[in-house]
């Protein structure tokens, strides 16, 4: 891991970066079929950074026809499977090279902490590629028990032309997440960044061709979402999207798929996450570092964020002292200065939205305060369990607590949402963690941490949260793939053949 730099060092890199600013389609830059562009900016600032280009319909047509033309030819879904995989392997190292550019370059695009850039998203982006491309060769296909006159192949092929949907709040690392395993199992993939942060996408776009992705296979369309998601959604020659996103969003994606052509849909959306903490809970201190963690990295907008503590009365002032504390160690501020935990919510737009929880009832904790986009980790005391803040995703540094008596309303309260995405359990009693665990209607619940897992485990959520399949671990190339069954008949007796 590379030291950090000063605050000072990382502002004259970004001020020698060159961003990318168009399309990247069939190997190449371009700009928009209509000449339109939309601006970037830095939400800590308001600075525009560079103009990209507003691609629409046309844009996304081209895209799907050199998309499907690599497909069709094999340039890259008949590639050997080690030689796929040495392509990813130059590329992870192409971004380890370009690391801290990228790192740079996403803090201004996104409002994310430099500390978070360098320590998590790079990084993280860098192993989920090597790990998918590393399993391209070891993912094998079955036989199945047939009788001595037939074989039975259960062979996986790739789905073909992909689009993937990306969200603005991990924009490197979700693009990894999808393009690890979609180019692994050889598909040809199309693009849609989030309006907010489409620069990394492009600038590993263009780094791919540098690794030997072919032409065509991994295509960069930025836009608006009725500009570029819908049609992509629509398209009839796409066979297959992939979308993390707000759940309203995903549903839409759903129709688009019933009134097109049927394509496949996975769905990672929205979450309303419980940390649940019994009464027994061990080292309280360490609860309450877990906890904060949860509820306010990367600003809370995170999908899977602890968003409502579920507290056993015994512990709660207990915790809540420890939970202030912590918050301490979470300053705000320049997200290039590398000493600041919570830089700038993504838009004008989100920032007015998360400031709109802070004044709707509930008691406020801590925190609450909110300037120029910034706005810093929040604690509030939450009565009524309808209330705005408990029902619905914030996507902002805010945790809402809620007290119960014991452990069956606990359980109750967490499940009591449509979203089941993520939890946590604390408690120093094992059955009642593997019981809780169990109970909780979620994809992923950690025991007496807050995590997601890492990249070997699948996630994805229940309900309103998920649909359709998982990302990360060996479960995310099911997305990209689809079964065959190769049925050889080896009988010489014409009868025999009959049966």
């Amino acid at each position: 891991m590379s030291e950090l730099l000063t605050t000072e060092e990382y502002k004259a890199i970004a001020a020698g970066l060159d961003f990318p600013n168009q399309a990247f389609i069939d190997g190449g830059f371009r700009p928009a079929k209509s000449g339109k562009t939309f601006d970037t900016v830095n939400p800590a600032t308001g600075e525009v950074l560079t103009g990209i280009a507003a691609c629409g319909s046309a844009d996304v047509d081209f895209a799907v026809e050199k998309a499907r033309d690599a497909f069709e030819d094999g340039r890259w879904s008949r590639l050997a499977p080690g030689e796929r995989k040495q392509v990813l392997i130059r590329l992870a190292k192409l971004i380890k090279r370009n690391a801290r550019e990228l790192a740079v370059m996403e803090s201004l695009d996104s409002g994310k902490t430099i500390f978070d850039c360098e320590r998590v998203d790079v990084p993280e982006t860098i192993h989920c590629l090597i790990w998918h491309a590393e399993l391209i060769d070891k993912i094998y296909d079955q036989i199945s028990p047939a009788s001595d006159n037939h074989i039975a192949m259960i062979v996986r092929e790739p789905v073909g032309v992909v689009g993937l949907v990306l969200p603005w709040n991990f924009p490197m690392l979700m693009l990894a997440w999808k393009i690890g395993p979609a180019l692994a199992a050889g598909c040809s993939v199309i693009v849609k960044p989030a309006e907010e942060t489409s620069l990394t996408a492009l600038r590993i776009a263009e780094l791919a061709m540098e690794a030997g992705v072919p032409a065509g296979v991994f295509n960069v369309v930025p836009g608006a979402g009725p500009d570029v998601g819908e049609p992509l959604g629509r398209h009839m020659d796409v066979d297959m999207i992939s979308f993390t996103g707000s759940t309203e969003t995903g549903r839409r994606f759903l129709r688009y798929a019933s009134e097109s052509n049927l394509k496949e849909v996975t769905l990672e959306m929205g979450g309303k996450n419980p940390a649940v903490v019994l009464d027994d809970a061990e080292n309280l201190d360490r609860v309450a570092a877990h906890i904060v963690n949860g509820a306010f990295w990367n600003m809370g907008e995170n999908c899977s964020a602890s968003s409502r503590l579920v507290v056993q009365k015994g512990v709660r002032e207990d915790l809540l002292k420890r939970i202030f504390a912590h918050v301490r160690e979470w300053p705000v501020g320049d997200p290039l200065d590398p000493a600041n935990r919570v830089g700038a919510l993504v838009s004008k737009a989100h920032y007015d939205k998360v400031c709109s929880y802070l004044g709707k009832g509930a008691k406020v904790l801590m925190g609450g305060k909110a300037e120029g986009g910034f706005v810093e980790p929040t604690v509030l005391d939450v009565s009524d369990r309808d209330a705005a803040q408990v029902r619905e995703e914030i996507f902002g540094p805010v945790l809402s607590v809620m007290t119960v008596d014991g452990f069956d309303e606990a359980i109750a309260l967490a499940n009591d949402t449509e979203y089941g995405l993520a939890a946590s359990i604390f408690t120093a009693n094992v059955k009642k963690a593997i019981r809780g665990a169990r109970a909780i209607r979620a994809g992923t619940v950690t025991v007496n941490s807050f995590g997601e897992g890492d990249i070997s485990t699948p996630f994805g959520g229940f309900k309103a949260s998920g649909f359709g399949g998982r990302d990360n671990g060996i479960h995310a190339h099911d997305q990209y793939t689809q079964t065959k069954t190769i049925w050889v008949d080896l009988s010489d007796d014409a009868d025999e053949a009959v049966d």
